[in-house]
């Protein structure tokens, strides 16, 4: 198969940097092909604007929509662009790789899917949810949060993680035609010792070998 892991944090030493190591090690070793968007070291500008686009559809007034559904029909999209949706197009499973930051992803990562994910190319004309342009695809979160599991429960401190993450799931994932895997969730890792952080690794390793045996969870019940 083949995977897409798309990552951001800014120290590579950290756990988020070990987990995206252990993706590309385990998924490889397990014989599939493995791209990556390391997006702090490409330096990936998450700012949208008409350096998107190599074509114009409306020199005189930007939306962005448009000009994606033009570029779309015009093989428009700036080359940094174009290389990330043939990602996406290529990959039968795509994993965010994160630390979650204000009960979201971080800059980078949140527009690296408003650029990539193009109205024309990535949905539209009827195509979402189940006819979704990536239905038969699957998709997964994998994210580190600084707090402890008591603290993102129902009730807790924060509030459910399943429901903060819901908007990623439902309105990135599943708007267009994901089926979405469980998340892998690490809680405090910096707190944590460095034998479980080592456990927390090899859990996630033993996981990804058999990823594609999963079925996906319904967001629904969030």
């Amino acid at each position: 198969m083949n995977i897409l892991v798309v990552y951001w944090h800014p120290e590579p030493k950290s756990f988020n940097g070990a987990m995206f190591r252990t993706a590309i090690k385990t998924l490889e070793a397990a014989g599939h092909s493995v791209e990556t968007s390391d997006l702090h070291a490409m330096n990936f500008n998450p700012v949208s604007g008409r350096h998107n686009f190599i074509s114009t559809n409306d020199a005189e007034f930007f939306k962005q929509q448009l000009e994606e559904v033009y570029a779309t029909e015009h093989d428009g999209f700036a080359p940094e662009i174009e290389t990330e949706i043939q990602k996406l197009e290529c990959c039968d499973l795509v994993i965010f790789q994160f630390p979650l930051w204000w009960f979201g992803m971080p800059a980078m990562i949140k527009g690296w899917v408003d650029r990539v994910f193009a109205m024309g190319r990535t949905y539209g004309g009827g195509r979402f949810y189940e006819n979704g342009v990536y239905k038969g695809k699957k998709a997964m979160i994998s994210v580190t949060i600084g707090g402890s599991e008591e603290m993102y429960l129902k009730g807790g401190w924060n509030g459910d993680l399943d429901a903060i993450l819901r908007p990623i799931h439902r309105g990135i994932f599943e708007f267009n035609g994901f089926s979405v895997l469980a998340p892998q969730k690490v809680f405090g890792p910096a707190r944590r010792a460095e034998q479980e952080r080592i456990a927390e690794l090899e859990r996630y390793a033993k996981r990804l070998q058999t990823i594609f045996d999963e079925s996906a969870i319904e967001i629904g019940q969030y």
